[in-house]
């Protein structure tokens, strides 16, 4: 079955049930309101070419899920195109890459991010004005009909075929073009459901991007598909009026990345999230200090998974009654996770790191037009994740950072992110961290940390050589104003390594001249 007639079905189900609440716009529609919109605005789309691609920026709200559901429903594939930075140049090299032109998006999104209106745009307030009361009246009519007949009408397609486009983070190198399919998502759905418990009576909080496989997946499609009531926050960076639109809405899941989960936690009053009784974190790391300020405070439990574009995205969770603090749980029931020696290929033993593969339902056919890419990370029915873990002996998977976050020095691999961690305890709250590598032209390499305030440098190194042997410690602390992230609140690794790089370079004495 593909996606909007899953959807279909759920909203003809709970037809009167309170479907979306819009924090942006004030606007609260039931199933029955988010289907006939979705059907109007599917018909002002009709003529396309069907398979052909059309562009969706819109903030995470009622009018991105109206735009994601009617593309789909006139037979086109939604491409999920990134506003939060450089929104202009995203849209233009999406149109590229996938040959494309009309954008779905929205005039208050564009005066909002100060973003140009390029060739191809559409906007949704205008399209809403261009409705008339026949195409009310048609939409209507088509509504009443049953899940069945209102499917039988749509342009014809299969579960195999692409039910979105979505770009990679970028957060190390230019992002790939990503196409998953009706599928993909399912079977990842389907997955995640066989371990954590939902239900129509939750109350989802859809703070992330819906640009974004994490909040596509998460807070639009697993809520449509268990017929739950979403809340939409259309910026996840306004930290008190997400704290206040889970108190207000008495919302009862919430997932988010850690740096989201860190302001939400610093801005919230008690009581906040007093009806919350799930709360998981992925896309990066979670810090220790994250997990223990949300007990403390709140008295809960956060629990952290793992995934990735690719895999659409979860490949492991902790849940209530199986959690291990420190690691991204256990893999879903319908996804293989085997761990291979870097060098070798060989399966590793129990405890033993390596490259983390993965394979199942949920994985991609493989990047867009990119056989190279795809050639690298798939094989035999594998996809390379690029990061690396570990499986202890219950089977649950500690992710120990990207293969690409490690770095030989004197024979000997060493963990930038276990290096992070050991620093990130030693440090005061309010100051953050990021180890990179820096090139150097007698040893190859050198291990430099930035960090967020100054610090007895002297001291940290003493009490971090108690934990890690001396190859491990940063030869250099760079000090940044802050550390960049990307609009998913991951930190931004290219920039950073960026920025400490050209730190270091200024610090480096010139090289003398040669002699004549």
């Amino acid at each position: 079955m593909r996606l909007h007639e899953m959807f279909i079905r759920t909203a003809k189900k709970h037809a009167k049930k309170l479907a979306v609440v819009d924090r942006a716009t004030g606007a609260r529609v039931t199933y029955k309101d988010v289907l006939l919109r979705s059907l109007i605005l599917a018909s002002k789309l009709d003529g396309g070419e069907p398979g052909s691609f059309v562009g969706v920026m819109v903030p995470t709200s009622a009018g991105c899920m109206y735009a994601t559901l009617a593309v789909l429903m006139s037979g086109r594939i939604p491409v999920m195109i990134n506003y939060s930075t450089g929104a202009a140049d995203n849209c233009r090299d999406a149109q590229r890459r996938l040959a494309f032109s009309t954008i779905l998006t929205s005039k208050a999104l564009l005066a909002r991010i100060n973003c140009p209106r390029i060739d191809g745009m559409v906007c949704l307030e205008e399209l809403a004005t261009e409705v008339t009361l026949l195409d009310k009246l048609k939409g209507a009519a088509r509504a009443s009909l049953s899940a069945d007949r209102i499917i039988r009408k749509l342009p014809k397609g299969d579960a195999e075929d692409y039910a979105v486009v979505l770009f990679t983070s970028g957060s190390e190198k230019e992002p790939k073009v990503v196409p998953l399919t009706h599928a993909n998502i399912a079977a990842n759905l389907d997955g995640i459901a066989q371990v954590v418990d939902f239900s129509a009576e939750d109350v989802m909080l859809a703070n992330l991007p819906l640009f974004h496989v994490f909040g596509l997946t998460v807070n639009m499609w697993l809520p449509l598909w268990q017929g739950m009531t979403i809340v939409t926050c259309a910026n996840p960076l306004e930290f008190r009026s997400v704290c206040q639109a889970v108190r207000d809405e008495k919302a009862t899941v919430m997932v988010g990345t850690p740096a989201f989960l860190n302001g939400y936690l610093q801005k919230s009053e008690p009581g906040d999230f007093a009806t919350i009784r799930l709360l998981i974190t992925g896309a990066d790391k979670c810090p220790e200090a994250l997990r223990r300020g949300w007990w403390e405070k709140h008295r809960i439990i956060l629990l952290e998974g793992y995934g990735t574009t690719e895999t659409s995205p979860v490949i492991s969770v902790n849940t209530p009654q199986h959690n291990r603090p420190g690691s991204v749980g256990r893999p879903l029931p319908n996804v293989e996770v085997r761990l291979e020696h870097y060098e070798t290929g060989e399966e590793c033993a129990v405890n033993e790191i390596g490259k983390v593969l993965v394979k199942g339902p949920s994985v991609m056919k493989g990047y867009f037009d990119d056989f190279e890419a795809t050639s690298l990370h798939q094989r035999h029915g594998w996809y390379d994740t690029g990061d690396m873990g570990y499986m202890d002996d219950d089977r649950y998977l500690w992710h120990v950072g990207r293969l690409r976050r490690f770095l030989k020095v004197g024979g000997e691999m060493v963990s930038l992110v276990r290096v992070e961690d050991v620093l990130e305890k030693l440090l005061p709250n309010d100051c953050q961290c990021c180890v990179v590598e820096v090139p150097d032209a007698a040893r190859g390499a050198r291990i430099v940390a930035a960090v967020t305030a100054a610090i007895d440098e002297k001291a940290i190194l003493a009490q971090m050589a108690e934990t890690l042997p001396r190859i491990a410690l940063p030869k250099q602390f760079v000090v940044l104003p802050e550390l960049p992230k990307m609009s998913s609140g991951k930190l931004d690794f290219r920039t950073i390594t960026e920025m400490v790089r050209d730190a270091v370079q200024k610090r480096e004495p010139p090289a003398s001249a040669p002699a004549k």
